[in-house]
């Protein structure tokens, strides 16, 4: 039985998050970033992709939901985006509201699409993530032929990131997401997985660690917005390695397009875009 498309469009209970100083230290350092910016307490900001520690309750609660009908033992995340409207900080009192607002049923699989807006106490919009799901097996996912022209890319900078082996479990004490297949190795092989594999937002975070470094000087406040598609699994102990180019100057944010690499040269992540406002 698919997914059930019917409930495109519903919108799920609202809840509140707290930020606090730990938390945003607790994820940095969850995900291999020394940036000083998470570690000053009470003066820090949250890193791009901190929006998804307040947000992962509301996405385990669609996916959750009966009627919509997921097989969590075969569900996987595709594709992730985050568009920040303003930096989060120690104090603020979120307000996460969840929509599904997507059902495609393709000859690849099955993917939903959930949608949470942050805002904060005064109503005021903090951030938006949009996170797509995919449902191995429930088609025959097929590779893409278009040859990626690496050749034409001019890399403006790569950084390269080891996978921690205790990365998934620090992962997720700092995220929430317990997902067993990133913690248990019976249950990883039981899902078809090689074994327990890295959650694909602490990838997401290493890439994005990536373009704060190197194309932000450093500042994860100029991260307007930041989106993957995850292509590949990442197991603990290999190192990753993100190169960036840009695509496009815009009046107060250049585009960049990224992608990165395990060890053997095979994509984690493909169709990375990330743009950064001027310094």
């Amino acid at each position: 039985m698919g997914l059930n498309a019917e409930l495109v469009g519903k919108n799920y209970e609202s809840k509140t998050f707290q930020v606090t100083a730990e938390a945003i230290e607790r994820y940095a350092r969850a995900t291999n970033d020394a940036n000083e910016a998470y570690l000053r307490g009470g003066d820090s900001v949250a890193s791009p992709v901190f929006p998804i520690v307040a947000a992962f309750d509301s996405f385990m609660e669609v996916s959750l939901d009966s009627d919509l009908q997921v097989d969590l033992l075969r569900l996987v995340h595709g594709a992730q985006e985050h568009v920040l409207h303003r930096p989060i900080t120690p104090g603020d009192l979120l307000t996460v509201s969840p929509v599904l607002e997507s059902v495609d049923h393709k000859e690849s699989g099955e993917t939903f699409t959930v949608k949470a807006t942050l805002a904060d106490s005064a109503g005021g919009a903090v951030a938006e993530v949009r996170g797509t799901m995919f449902i191995r097996g429930s088609g025959s996912r097929q590779r893409s032929v278009a040859a990626t022209d690496e050749a034409a890319r001019d890399i403006l900078y790569e950084e390269t990131t080891k996978v921690d082996d205790d990365q998934p479990v620090r992962y997720a004490q700092a995220s929430g997401d317990q997902n067993p297949i990133h913690l248990d190795e019976t249950t990883a092989r039981m899902a078809g997985l090689p074994g327990v594999i890295l959650h694909g937002m602490c990838t997401m975070a290493i890439a994005t660690k990536a373009a704060v470094n190197g194309l932000a000087g450093g500042d994860p406040t100029r991260i307007k917005r930041v989106g993957v598609r995850f292509s590949k699994p990442v197991l603990p102990g290999q190192e990753l390695t993100t190169r960036l180019w840009k695509e496009a100057d815009g009046l107060d944010a250049a585009t960049f397009g990224f992608e990165t690499y395990n060890p053997k040269g095979a994509a984690v992540i493909k169709n990375g875009v990330v743009e950064v406002a001027a310094g």
